[in-house]
């Protein structure tokens, strides 16, 4: 790929900011890396599973909870970095794409630490109270497949500007588009994933997949950018 040369934003946060996109995407990468393998129950699981895996695998939630808070400053630092480099010739256009991408990666932050929050709340109940067990697993799915919203925005919003303003190649810019339509198909099919363990599920683990080579790929743009004089 060759080095791209672009008015937006400085070469060092440029950089930074494209070291943070790559740190955020292995943060979440190795979250999952912890928490799957240990068991974590899929959307939709039975209440059984939930007791059992949250009543036993309370330190694997704690180290993998450990992680999402320098996720999430990193998500912002990425986010703050795309709209810097984007900003000026959206401005020129009368546009604000980068701007809708970045809010969404901030609301999918804010959600995404009520699953966190509601999983370290599960490894607390889980096995002493089946009532509030089930209520709070039911709001961590609803919270977890609703944030595909935030995704989508996120990744529609920053994939829309960076192929406007000639910043991201053609690949990338699909790449993201597609990922956004599969999330925020699963975010609107909540109510039958939540309830219907399944298939449908799949949407969303494609859409993820696809948002965290698409993270990689926006990184390394970052890194490479050479602002302009």
């Amino acid at each position: 790929m060759p080095r791209q040369s672009y008015a937006g934003s400085s070469p060092g946060f440029s950089r930074v900011t494209g070291v943070a996109a790559l740190g955020f995407a292995v943060a979440i990468v190795l979250a999952n890396a912890v928490m799957v393998p240990a068991g974590l129950p899929l959307t939709g699981a039975g209440i059984g599973e939930v007791d059992a895996f949250f009543g036993t695998e309370g330190d694997v939630v704690a180290l993998a909870s450990a992680i999402t808070p320098a996720a999430w400053v990193l998500a912002t630092l990425f986010g703050a970095g795309a709209a810097a480099a984007l900003r000026r010739p959206e401005r020129e256009r009368g546009e604000a794409w980068s701007l809708v991408g970045f809010t969404g990666l901030a609301l999918q932050n804010v959600t995404f630490a009520g699953v966190v929050a509601t999983r370290l709340a599960l490894s607390a109940t889980a096995g002493h109270d089946g009532g509030v067990t089930r209520g709070l697993w039911a709001l961590h799915d609803a919270l977890f497949t609703l944030n595909g919203t935030f995704l989508a925005l996120a990744l529609l919003g920053l994939s829309v500007a960076g192929l406007r303003a000639g910043v991201i190649r053609s690949w990338h810019g699909a790449l993201g588009l597609v990922s956004a339509a599969l999330l925020f198909t699963s975010a609107t099919l909540t109510p039958l994933i939540i309830d219907h363990a399944g298939p449908l599920g799949l949407l969303g683990l494609a859409g993820w997949s696809m948002w965290v080579v698409w993270i990689l790929a926006y990184g390394v743009t970052l890194i490479r950018l050479n602002p302009a004089p």
